[in-house]
């Protein structure tokens, strides 16, 4: 009889093993999961900063541009205005 019941122990020791090995298992790919959803909302969410800050560089872009413009168009508005200032001192 005592035989019998070591060799159930001993058979079970296995099984009970396996059994934390698999709990163990389980927390991790719910963790992993969990990890993994984190990282893609993370990821959505920086996404859309990229894109709200190349809106932002378009913008700026457009700004410098028009910027460029304006001084090109005030330098020629000097450049008239001291033609005409050199014709006004010519009389």
């Amino acid at each position: 009889m005592a035989k019998q019941a070591y060799a159930r122990a001993t058979e079970i020791d296995p099984i009970d093993r396996l059994e934390e090995k698999i709990k163990l298992l389980v927390e991790m790919v719910t963790r992993l999961r969990g990890e993994q959803a984190k990282a893609a909302d993370d990821n959505a969410r920086l996404a859309q900063e990229i894109d709200m800050l190349r809106g932002r560089i378009a913008g700026a872009q457009g700004a410098q541009a028009e910027l460029e413009a304006l001084r090109a168009e005030r330098d020629a508005i000097r450049d008239r205005v001291s033609e005409m200032l050199l014709q006004l001192e010519s009389i």
